[in-house]
């Protein structure tokens, strides 16, 4: 396997940023049905993710190999409420975790969460957090190895 490098986005890597975006809207559609297929969902949801992490002194973070992108992650600084024992209120957020399907099983997740660690120590943060589909058993058991252990559940009732 070629060297994998990891570096922050760039502006100019927003078209490859969006097709990863889509190919994990299209898994997820297969695992939940309430996912866009399209790429206009993919290209939209850029541009959400992209205010709300300038808001939160955020960045996207490529796993590249052969100067090709093969994973992206959407990183945050985010405070909890104030219920929260100050010590652990501010917290590092894993906001997205994408890895080409051609490269899942590499290692590519676990490098990109390795860096997402470094860089909530660097903040002088001592908790990450990160959100899995339930029906995503995979990143679910991927998180687990990692360390990331149950917090928060949501649950949905269709109306």
């Amino acid at each position: 396997m070629s060297p994998v490098v990891l570096r922050t986005a760039l502006p100019q890597d927003r078209d490859t940023v969006v097709e990863l975006i889509h190919q994990l809207n299209v898994f997820e559609a297969d695992l939940v049905g309430d996912r866009r297929r399209d790429h206009g969902g993919a290209n939209a949801y850029y541009d959400e993710l992209m205010i709300r992490l300038s808001r939160r002194n955020g960045r996207i973070v490529l796993a590249e190999a052969n100067r090709i992108v093969v994973g992206a992650m959407g990183f945050s600084l985010d405070q909890d409420a104030a219920y929260v024992e100050s010590e652990f209120r501010s917290h590092g957020t894993v906001t997205d975790l994408i890895v080409h399907e051609e490269w899942r099983g590499k290692g590519i997740g676990q490098m990109l969460l390795k860096e997402a660690e470094r860089l909530t120590k660097e903040a002088g943060l001592k908790r990450l957090m990160i959100g899995a589909l339930i029906a995503n058993e995979r990143a679910e058991r991927t998180y687990r190895q990692f360390g990331f252990e149950p917090y928060v559940a949501f649950l949905k009732k269709e109306l």
